[in-house]
């Protein structure tokens, strides 16, 4: 069961001007449901990814990055589920250009300017026959408000939609910022299986669109991890289509810091209800870690402690053995780290100073805080300035079940 996650009402999801997304049922896995979906963007949109960084990444990663890097305009996107086109060669890679000169001859545009994405079972053929058969239905069903769908079309093992929407006032304009992404489980993305599609009506030049977009994914999606995996097909993509007449075109124009923090807050939004949706997840847990040398320290002990098996199984049981924690600190790498200087607390407990136990501590207060939905581990290392944090949740059966029967 998802951990407080948030969905927004219809009438809190605004279509964002010159978007329009179109889901059909094509039968690429399981009949009966969602699995095809269609973004087409209005002329001019400018549009920057970030993508996996795993070396084995799929078909349509690379042919989206291929088709970014041309430099050329993106006039849509095409997301399939069921089948993530990954580990499947050269044959893969047709099929992922394939449908791109598929869509682009329907909607009279060339095929390079076409993103195509993929989520599903890794190393099975993808069905194109049904994809392209798909696409007409896809198209057919444009329309500015189907975001709502679209979240619903791009689940694989999500329980629930992830929407994140808001309006924003900029030099005295409304502003729109609304995205949606899927990812339950292979969650630690390096830029899981990750998508996510951020639009707003703001223009954004393309240059500065591209250095935003690894910004913003850098405090988001790469602060997250459910099980350490990184898939083969993370993918965060950001259109900016420029209709609201807000323009951003470098840093030091008046509503780059607006727009910058409103792209910034739907993307975390989003990133965080993943972790929220995880699979098997009872806990949604705050990891941050203070007082480092650097941000890759930081870092460093805040991804082993939300990493370790025990750490997040203990959580799951709401079990204060907080050694746990402790001895995951202790391995982060950092080879230096003076483990006397080192403070450690669940919520407002102080559990662990000077190296060991606080004397003050009494494991009632752990257990209160252990039981809760929600709970932060906050880590001071004695070392620095530096603070940084990472959002995780528990392991559960479940988590082992839904993995164990994915593809049956």
């Amino acid at each position: 069961m998802a951990v407080n996650l948030q969905i927004p009402s219809e009438s809190e999801i605004f279509p964002v001007a010159g978007v329009e997304i179109g889901v059909t049922e094509a039968g690429i896995r399981k009949a009966n449901r969602r699995d095809l979906t269609v973004f087409r963007l209005a002329e001019g949109a400018s549009v920057a990814g970030v993508f996996t960084r795993n070396r084995f990444c799929a078909a349509p990663v690379q042919v989206c990055q291929a088709h970014l890097a041309a430099g050329g305009p993106i006039s849509a996107l095409v997301i399939n589920t069921g089948n993530a086109n990954a580990g499947t060669g050269e044959e893969g890679l047709k099929k992922a250009k394939d449908t791109c000169e598929a869509l682009g001859k329907l909607l009279g545009v060339p095929a390079a300017q076409i993103l195509p994405f993929s989520t599903g079972v890794i190393l099975e053929p993808l069905p194109l026959d049904r994809l392209v058969a798909g696409l007409p239905g896809a198209i057919a069903n444009l329309a500015a408000d189907h975001w709502s769908s679209a979240a619903h079309g791009i689940m694989t093992t999500d329980t629930l939609p992830k929407i994140s929407s808001a309006k924003v006032q900029i030099e005295g304009k409304t502003v729109t910022f609304t995205g949606i992404s899927k990812g339950a489980g292979m969650i630690r993305p390096n830029m899981a299986t990750m998508l996510s599609f951020l639009a707003t009506d703001a223009g954004i030049a393309q240059p500065l669109l591209r250095k935003l977009a690894v910004e913003i994914a850098d405090a988001s999606f790469n602060r997250i991890t459910v099980d350490g995996d990184t898939s083969t097909n993370d993918s965060f993509i950001i259109a900016a289509t420029g209709k609201s007449g807000v323009n951003v075109n470098s840093e030091s124009d008046a509503a780059y810091a607006a727009v910058r923090e409103a792209l910034t807050a739907a993307a975390l939004d989003l990133a965080t209800k993943i972790v929220r949706d995880a699979e098997g997840a009872t806990k949604f847990m705050t990891i941050r870690v203070e007082e480092a040398g650097t941000t890759e320290e930081a870092l460093k002990v805040a991804y082993a402690v939300a990493h370790s098996p025990l750490v997040k199984t203990a959580f799951f049981a709401s079990d204060p053995n907080l050694g746990r924690i402790l001895a995951a600190v202790g391995y982060a790498g950092i080879d230096d780290l003076d483990v006397s200087n080192i403070r450690l607390w669940l919520d407002d407990v102080l559990v662990a100073k000077d190296g060991g136990r606080n004397p003050a501590y009494q494991e009632a207060d752990g257990q209160r805080v252990m039981k809760q939905a929600e709970i932060s581990v906050r880590i001071a290392l004695g070392r620095g300035q530096v603070s940084d944090t990472v959002y995780t949740c528990d392991f559960s059966h479940e988590y082992v079940s839904i993995n164990a029967d994915y593809r049956s």
